[in-house]
């Protein structure tokens, strides 16, 4: 069976379609160069043969097509880069939000170019020599008392302002964190249910899918997510693509956050402490608290700074979050209080004889001078639950000069003491080694967790140090995962951006095309021009 005489007519004018259609989109191509989020496009063509086999016309060789058939136009896109970025923005979002809670406790406990904490105990130290060496003034006992109190505000300072940190990163995880991840979650639902009317009506809305997907990398900064796809069967053979977003945890449960144009939600428990993270998924079920169990993201690295206390966990955790500073210092001051309180004690004089009284055992009986005492008398000694002692503030006691019975104030030969012996037993308390351990009054085997063997000087110091090298580790983290999910971003603009030398080829490449389809055109109008005026006719 011949092809129609004017089938080759078909085939250029599909080429020249074709072509046209190409250059189009090479021009779309150019014209989003520069816009973000933009993947680049590409005609799909087949070759068109509109019969099937034939009985007069077997040979193969003999089959001749019929041009070229535009099927529509496609992103192009590496699915397995899509996991790869999203999987490293999940890691670093986590790494970002450690490094921001970090840096806000730098700001309260690095003291490298402020004076702080360490200086009001060096301080202190300055003024109990100045008492030891005038052990019965008044007003050097004093100038310990102001030099105490200067130290206990730059402790409840601290802790007022580790607190506030607290409290922001609270609020900002629930007011601000947790929105802003529903609001992507519902506008990927409302952009899927878009896409698919779209392309009921014959249009591939690639514009939109290119704001989906932007917006699908960003929800995967906040946890890790899942991206799958899938056909839905309109009837008669038409089908549309559907997208599903599932979350899965560190144990390996899977949630489905938003199914086509269903959309879940997460929550928090608002100010409860722990904070803790729920999810409700996409058909309304939940919601189920994933605190401990999300992987990665900005909300997992929020929840490390504001639960984590690092070896004062129960079993101890891998991140120092805001409790490891909070219960170092709270045990650093009532080790602090406790330490000067008990050298401040002093025999108790028995009225009728004069003399030190003593218990059973012959030992002296000790009475209490408290330097320091907790505001609240319920709540244990901690930086922002101390005060000086109401009796050394009223005048009723003061620093211990001895706490030997010493007869008039010179000294006592029996023990070698002198009068000033307890207030440089204080000195030397301040600068000697001792274990500073915190113990979890919520730990039923109340069991002391050491953190530090020093002085309180360098206890302090010690807090700073590893306070910066949470903040460098976490810095040169985050930078490494920088680099390589920019690398990712590089194998994904090389597939999916626009290069301006390929469009360029490109251009070239579809002109040449449309030109030979044109100059096809051409040819076989003049192969007709010379069938009809040209044949038959010999002998007229």
């Amino acid at each position: 069976m011949m092809r129609s005489t004017f089938a080759g007519f078909t085939t250029a004018t599909l080429a020249l379609n074709a072509s046209h259609r190409a250059l189009e989109v090479t021009g779309q191509n150019i014209a989003n160069i520069n816009t973000p989020g933009y993947t680049r496009q590409r005609l799909d063509i087949k070759s068109l043969y509109l019969r099937g086999g034939e009985f007069y016309n077997s040979n193969p060789n003999a089959r001749i097509g019929f041009g070229v058939e535009i099927t529509g136009v496609s992103q192009l896109r590496d699915p397995f880069l899509d996991i790869q970025y999203r999987l490293q923005m999940a890691k670093l979002g986590t790494t970002d939000a450690q490094v921001a809670g970090y840096e806000k406790l730098a700001n309260i406990l690095d003291e490298t170019d402020k004076n702080g904490i360490k200086n009001a105990l060096s301080d202190l130290a300055s003024q109990l020599q100045k008492l030891a060496q005038n052990p019965n003034s008044k007003e050097y006992d004093s100038m310990v008392r102001s030099s105490s109190q200067i130290l206990l505000n730059l402790f409840h300072q601290n802790s007022t302002d580790l607190q506030e940190v607290r409290k922001d990163l609270t609020s900002e995880f629930r007011d601000t964190t947790i929105p802003d991840a529903n609001k992507i979650i519902q506008n990927i639902a409302e952009l899927n249910e878009s896409i698919k009317n779209s392309e009921i009506l014959g249009n591939p809305a690639l514009e939109l899918k290119d704001e989906r997907n932007e917006l699908i990398d960003e929800l995967a900064s906040y946890l890790p997510i899942t991206v799958k796809y899938r056909d839905h069967d309109l009837g008669a053979g038409f089908t549309v693509e559907e997208l599903d977003i599932y979350y899965t945890d560190a144990d390996g449960t899977s949630y489905k956050l938003l199914s086509d144009n269903l959309a879940g939600m997460l929550s928090t428990n608002a100010d409860g402490q722990p904070v803790q993270l729920y999810i409700t998924n996409a058909y309304g079920k939940g919601p189920e608290e994933i605190t401990n169990t999300i992987g990665d993201g900005v909300l997992k690295g929020t929840l490390d700074i504001l639960n984590k206390s690092g070896g004062f966990d129960n079993p101890p955790s891998d991140i120092r979050g805001i409790g490891y500073y909070e219960k170092s210092l709270d045990s650093l001051v009532a080790t602090f209080a406790e330490t000067l309180n008990k050298l401040n004690e002093s025999p108790k004089i028995d009225p009728a004889t004069g003399k030190p009284e003593v218990d059973a055992n012959g030992d002296p009986v000790m009475e209490k001078h408290d330097l320091f005492e907790a505001i609240d008398p319920n709540q244990p000694m901690s930086a922002s639950n101390i005060k000086i002692a109401d009796g050394w503030a009223n005048g009723d006691y003061g620093i211990t000069i001895s706490n030997v019975q010493v007869p008039n104030g010179e000294g006592d030969n029996s023990t070698g003491e002198t009068a000033d012996e307890n207030v440089l037993k204080m000195i030397k308390a301040l600068s000697e080694d001792r274990q500073f351990s915190y113990t979890d009054p919520a730990d039923p085997t109340g069991n002391p967790v050491d953190f530090y063997k020093g002085n309180f000087y360098n206890c302090f110091v010690n807090m700073e140090n590893i306070l910066n090298i949470d903040l460098k580790a976490g810095n040169s983290t985050l930078e490494n995962k920088i680099t390589v999910i920019n690398q990712t971003a590089d194998l994904k603009d090389s597939i999916s951006g626009v290069s301006l030398d390929e469009e360029g080829i490109n251009l070239l490449h579809y002109q040449q095309s449309y030109s030979a389809a044109a100059r096809l055109m051409t040819t076989l109008d003049e192969a007709l021009d010379k069938l009809i005026n040209g044949t038959g006719v010999v002998g007229r």
